[in-house]
């Protein structure tokens, strides 16, 4: 139990107080002009941002951008404080390249708990019943997870599939017909995994039955594949945040299914690499956030590396603020026969026409030759096989200007594809680099 005195109930309640309040009204210039200098004054006693100098607006504005790679290189400079005052200790997954520490303290924990389980509030219900398919060791994922349903008054359990002595499929699904879940947080690659194995068991309609809400996370998920997954469930599936271990929770989802910037806990702004603008009403580019409650390590100005989309489209919620659409990692991309492959181009493709339940995209160190591998779902039709994979080439090349060598089914992928979660990064999970990819 993290509040355990008058302090920390104290925390919470502020916390909780500033959350609804910007449910109702989004917040002001003046709000983000004190939270920002609140942010100021605790990173300038750190390494990294120590000669950054008196606050002013103009000088947050001529602060450098802080590179990711540059807080990955020296993580320790950007912390306040000695590790002993940390209340919990985590990393990032490494999926860039390496790990970054990530200590936080009690202050980082109760905000982005609060912030985040105010904005579920609208989707999740008192009698939800939660399973939570998401890591807890080293990762925050699952404990976010946990500190909502707390939060919120919510029975649930972790039921990670991919926790080696512990948590099994027979294991998972044992659990899962006394649970009776009807909300599931988990990665989609993890969530594709249940659904191939208990689809080959034929125990899906009996084990979905009383799911009503897929909780998707860790990934990008793009509209089609959500479209599939709520399909094959018989739910409605959410893309429910977007963040990272470093910056915590930026966006949430909605009743409507979108994500809304949570501008009450961070300030945003976009780059296209060279000019940097506060977060306009639309607009597309990198996303750049100043995390408004971060206590063991502040950060200003970091640019996250994350394609965005924004949109202040009102939203059929009524959530004020704006929405974002995540397009990946700008790192992420690839360029293959002089063409830019991006994520969401190749799953909306391979989601939207074919009932696979997998893909892999095998290409050589060159980018010269290319195939694209789909998982077939199991007992599906292999008569129409060839005809979805001349579809799923002919849109390729119709929308990307891409040929492929090859696209073929196979029965199943390599389980890195589907452990998401732990492993996030589209390049390591989706992408194999071979010698010959015909």
């Amino acid at each position: 139990m993290l509040i355990r005195d008058e302090a920390g109930l104290r925390l919470l309640r502020q916390a909780q107080e500033e959350a609804l309040r910007a449910r109702r009204h989004p917040p002001t210039g003046d709000f983000h002009l004190q939270k920002v200098a609140a942010v100021w004054e605790r990173a300038a006693k750190s390494q990294a941002f120590r000669d950054i100098g008196a606050f002013s607006w103009e000088s947050f504005e001529r602060l450098p951008i802080t590179p990711k790679d540059r807080l990955k290189q020296d993580p320790w400079g950007f912390a306040v404080g000695e590790l002993a005052e940390a209340a919990k200790y985590y990393e990032t997954t490494g999926t860039s390249g390496r790990v970054t520490p990530t200590p936080r303290h009690l202050e980082d924990i109760v905000w982005n708990t609060v912030s985040v389980a105010e904005a579920w509030r609208s989707v999740l219900s008192a009698e939800d019943r939660v399973a939570i398919l998401l890591p807890s060791d080293i990762v925050p994922v699952a404990d976010l997870i946990v500190g909502v349903c707390e939060y919120l008054g919510l029975p649930h359990t972790r039921m990670y599939p991919f926790a080696t002595g512990i948590s099994d499929w027979d294991r998972l699904t044992n659990l899962w017909s006394t649970l009776r879940p009807t909300a599931v947080f988990a990665a989609p690659g993890v969530l594709m995994q249940l659904t191939r194995l208990l689809t080959q068991r034929g125990t899906l309609p009996e084990l979905s039955d009383h799911v009503h809400k897929l909780m998707l996370l860790g990934e990008v998920s793009t509209p089609a594949l959500r479209t599939r997954l709520g399909a094959w469930w018989d739910a409605t599936a959410y893309d429910v945040s977007y963040g990272s271990t470093e910056t915590g929770t930026l966006a949430a989802t909605c009743p409507a299914g979108n994500l809304h910037l949570l501008t009450h806990a961070h300030y945003f702004e976009l780059t296209d690499g060279e000019r940097t603008t506060p977060l306009p009403a639309d607009g597309s580019g990198r996303l750049v956030v100043t995390p408004l409650n971060l206590h063991a390590r502040p950060l200003l100005r970091l640019d996250t590396g994350d394609e965005v989309e924004i949109s202040s489209d009102r939203c059929d919620c009524s959530t004020p603020g704006s929405t974002i659409v995540v397009r990946g990692r700008s790192s992420d991309g690839l360029r293959v026969r002089g063409v830019d492959l991006a994520i969401h181009d190749v799953e909306e493709i391979v989601y939207g026409l074919t009932p696979a339940t997998g893909y892999l995209v095998e290409i050589d160190e060159a980018g010269t030759q290319a195939r694209l591998l789909l998982e077939r779902a199991p007992g599906a039709d292999r008569t129409g096989e060839a005809a979805a994979a001349d579809t799923v080439r002919q849109a390729c090349q119709d929308r990307l200007g891409l040929a492929w060598d090859r696209v073929a089914f196979l029965n199943a992928l390599p389980s890195t594809t589907k452990s998401g979660g732990s492993q996030k990064s589209w390049k390591r999970t989706n992408v194999r680099i071979v010698e010959s990819a015909r």
